[in-house]
C-alpha cells in the first residue's frame, strides 16, 4: 500500500489517525518532535494494530531536515499534516511562537511536495477560521472572518498558503479538514489525549480534575447568550475524526476530488455547552466534578457547531459515536494513565 507521512503523528488526533491508516493497510511514517507528545504512544499504536509505524523524531522548523526526510522517503504518496501548536489561550500570549511553528513548517513541507510527480495533502484545519459565525450551523461557505486568536489566524493563513500553492501546482491535491472539538479516546484505551503540563482543552481538564490532579475546573463565563450561559461547541469523537482523514486521503489518492483544493467541516452537527459536557461526564463516570464559574477568557467565541452535510454527502462520512461515548472513553483513558 501507499506510504503516508503523518506529521504530529504521536499527538492526540495524529495517533488515532495512524491507527486507522494502518488498519486500512497503509504504510505510515510519523514525524514528531515530541514537544507535546510521547514516544510511548508508539507502543499503544502497535498494541492496537499489530504494526509499528516508522518514526522519525524531527523538528519541522529545521528546513534542511525536512529536505533530507523527503530525499530519504521520496516514495511518500500523501501527507496528513497535524504538527502545530494549538492552544488558543497560549497563542494570545505567545503569538510569534505560533506563527513560527505553524506557518514555517507548512511552507517547508509544501515546497517538498511540489517536487513530487503527484501528492495528496490533508491539512489539519479548524472551525476557528470562521470566528463567531453569523449563522449556525456553520457551512463551508460561511465567511472566513478576522481570527479571534493568533492560533486561529495560523489556520486561516495556512489554508491560504495551501490554496495559493495548489493554484500553481497541478500535481498537488489538497483537502483542508476544518474540525470542531475532538474529544475521547480509542476504545482499546491504548491511546488517548495526553497533554503535557496543564491541559488547554476542556475534556482532559475535566478528567484530571476528577482524578484529583487539578483542584477544580474553571468554566469561563456564564453570561453568554446561550441556554445555560456557557459557550457552546461541537464535540466530535476523535475516532470518528480519524476515520474522516482516511476517507479524505482516499478521495485524493483515487482522484475523486472535484478540485485540487477542497474544504470540509468535520463535526457532529450538534452543539453542546460546557455545562452539558460536565453533566455528560458526571453521568458516565458517576463522579461529581468540582468546578466554578469564572470570568470570560480572551479569544473565546460564543457558539460554534458544524453543518456536516457536505462531508456526509461528498465524503460519505458521518459520526457514529456520541458525547457520552467520548466522555466515557476519556475517563477510562485518564484512569489507565494515572494507574501506571
Amino acid at each position: 500500500m501507499d506510504k503516508i507521512l503523518v506529521t504530529g503523528g504521536l499527538g492526540f488526533i495524529g495517533s488515532h489517525t495512524v491507527v486507522e491508516l494502518q488498519n486500512e493497510g497503509y504504510e505510515v511514517v510519523i514525524i514528531d518532535d515530541l514537544s507535546n507528545s510521547s514516544e510511548k504512544v508508539l507502543d499503544g499504536i502497535t498494541a492496537i494494530t499489530g504494526k509499528t509505524p516508522i518514526f522519525e523524531k524531527l523538528d519541522l522548523k529545521e528546513k534542511s531536515k525536512v529536505e533530507a526526510f523527503f530525499a530519504k522517503h521520496s516514495d511518500v504518496k500523501g501527507v496528513i499534516h497535524f504538527a502545530a501548536s494549538k492552544a488558543v489561550g497560549e497563542s494570545v500570549k505567545e503569538p510569534l511562537l505560533y506563527y513560527e511553528n505553524n506557518i514555517s513548517t507548512l511552507v517547508y513541507i509544501l515546497k517538498e511536495l511540489r517536487k513530487l510527480p503527484s501528492a495528496g495533502f490533508i491539512f489539519s484545519s479548524s472551525c476557528t477560521v470562521y470566528g463567531q459565525a453569523d449563522e449556525l450551523p456553520i457551512t463551508e461557505n460561511a465567511p472566513v472572518k478576522q481570527a479571534e486568536s493568533p492560533y486561529g489566524n495560523t489556520k486561516q493563513i495556512g489554508e491560504e498558503i495551501i490554496q495559493d500553492t495548489c493554484k500553481v501546482t497541478p500535481s498537488l491535491k489538497a483537502i483542508a479538514l476544518r474540525y470542531f472539538n475532538p474529544v475521547g479516546a480509542h476504545e482499546s484505551v491504548e491511546i488517548g489525549e495526553l497533554p503535557i503540563g496543564v491541559p488547554q482543552n476542556l475534556v482532559p481538564f475535566i478528567t484530571q480534575t476528577a482524578m484529583g490532579l487539578r483542584k477544580e475546573l474553571s468554566v469561563f463565563g456564564e453570561d453568554y447568550p446561550t441556554p445555560d450561559g456557557t459557550c457552546i461547541r461541537d464535540y466530535i469523537h476523535v475516532v470518528d475524526l480519524a476515520k474522516a482523514h482516511v476517507i479524505a486521503l482516499k478521495r485524493l489518492l483515487g482522484n475523486k476530488n472535484k478540485a485540487n483544493y477542497e474544504t470540509f467541516n468535520l463535526g457532529t452537527g450538534k452543539g453542546s455547552s460546557v455545562l452539558e459536557v460536565v453533566k455528560s461526564f458526571e453521568k458516565v463516570s458517576g463522579e461529581k466534578l468540582n468546578y466554578k464559574i469564572v470570568g470570560r477568557r480572551e479569544g473565546d467565541i460564543i457558539s460554534a457547531y458544524a453543518d456536516t452535510n457536505k462531508a456526509n454527502d461528498e465524503l460519505g462520512w458521518k459520526t457514529e459515536l456520541s458525547l457520552d461515548d467520548a466522555m466515557s472513553s476519556a475517563w477510562k483513558w485518564e484512569q489507565k494513565v494515572r494507574s501506571k
